[in-house]
């Protein structure tokens, strides 16, 4: 999904460049803002993680193979605009040391993962939990559906900009990108599953939006709650 330079035209580049760039400086203002002593070390291993998760690839079908995307699990825990930040991190790490992904692509590949895989697939998950009972089991069900949602999305983004810059026909690279992305996602949906019960189980407090408020009920039910 990392979109090498010369595959995007001059428009699809300025204008998701444009978008990027709102979403990390408005990042940035909040890190400015919120950034406290617990935040800054969680921040850090979660951009370690993705970025060494991101270099391990798992066979996909036909030949192909995908890795671990990573921008919902930081929605999850660091929240939507911090994930953003730690995407776009990555990804430029990624650019520089082993040119995956061009420097004028940047923005699209900022704009494909860390905005819609990372803060849309965020408040997709509020909507989606919201309808959902509170209590661990549907919390982790929610985490799942938007873990894999997050990938395909991210995809479908990937192929309209590719075939609004007349490099593959949409009706070739949407079903291409989604059909080859919707089996990336199950790997996503798992690991990003395990990751947060993981966590849940031993520091709930790490959960950005995780609701304590909850764990009295859950006690008193045998389980444990997340919530909003």
């Amino acid at each position: 999904m990392h979109i090498p330079d010369g595959f995007l035209d001059a428009k699809t580049l300025a204008t998701t460049a444009a978008m990027s760039a709102v979403a990390v400086g408005y990042g940035l203002k909040k890190a400015n803002e919120e950034l406290g002593d617990k935040q800054v070390p969680l921040l850090g291993v979660t951009a370690a993680f993705i970025f060494a998760a991101q270099m391990l690839n798992f066979p996909v079908a036909g030949g192909t193979s995908g890795h671990f995307l990573g921008a919902f699990l930081a929605a999850v825990l660091l929240g939507p605009w911090f994930s953003c930040l730690t995407i776009t991190v990555v990804l430029f790490v990624q650019m520089l040391i082993f040119a995956d992904g061009g420097l004028t692509a940047l923005g699209a590949n900022v704009f494909n993962m860390g905005i819609i895989g990372g803060i849309m697939a965020y408040y997709v998950f509020i909507a989606i939990k919201s309808f959902l009972p509170k209590n661990r089991f549907y919390f982790l069900s929610a985490v799942a559906v938007t873990s894999w949602l997050s990938v395909v999305s991210a995809s479908a983004f990937c192929a309209i900009e590719l075939a609004l810059s007349g490099t593959s026909p949409l009706k070739v690279a949407l079903p291409a990108m989604m059909g080859v992305h919707a089996l990336i996602g199950i790997g996503e949906a798992i690991i990003t599953t395990v990751v947060i019960g993981v966590v849940l189980n031993n520091r709930p407090d790490l959960v950005k939006i995780y609701d304590q408020n909850n764990v009295l009920g859950s006690k008193n039910s045998g389980g444990v709650d997340g919530g909003q």
